[in-house]
């Protein structure tokens, strides 16, 4: 069974800095692409990051692109977000998903991590 573990979310001060990290567990991930999805109040849940697990290509929603990394450590079976140069309107909460790369859609979600950024 899967299991995804979030941490590192927080209140932070626009302009500061922030690294999420997703724990994973109950697989090898050799075939998975991970992700960042988040969700703002009121809104819905928004692609942010994508990273394949072998061979580690990223890709980036434009709102975060040249802010935000995302980045795995192969040896930790960890994924992480660097988040840097936050803004007000990246305030949501963050949830680590997981995709067989044979699935259709991200089948494993983690319980989410709170950011909060202060103008």
């Amino acid at each position: 069974q899967v299991q995804l573990v979030e941490s590192g979310g927080g209140l932070v001060q626009a302009g500061d800095s922030l690294r999420l990290s997703c724990a994973a567990s109950g697989s090898t991930f050799r075939r998975y692409r991970m992700a960042w999805f988040r969700q703002a109040p009121g809104k819905e849940r928004e692609f942010v990051a994508r990273i394949y697990w072998s061979p580690g290509n990223t890709a980036y929603a434009d709102s975060v692109k040249g802010r935000f990394a995302i980045s795995r450590d192969i040896a930790k079976n960890t994924v992480y977000l660097q988040m840097n140069t936050l803004k007000p309107e990246d305030t949501a909460i963050y949830y680590c998903a997981a995709q067989n790369i044979d699935d259709a859609n991200y089948a494993y979600w983690g319980q989410g991590t709170q950011v909060t950024v202060s103008s």
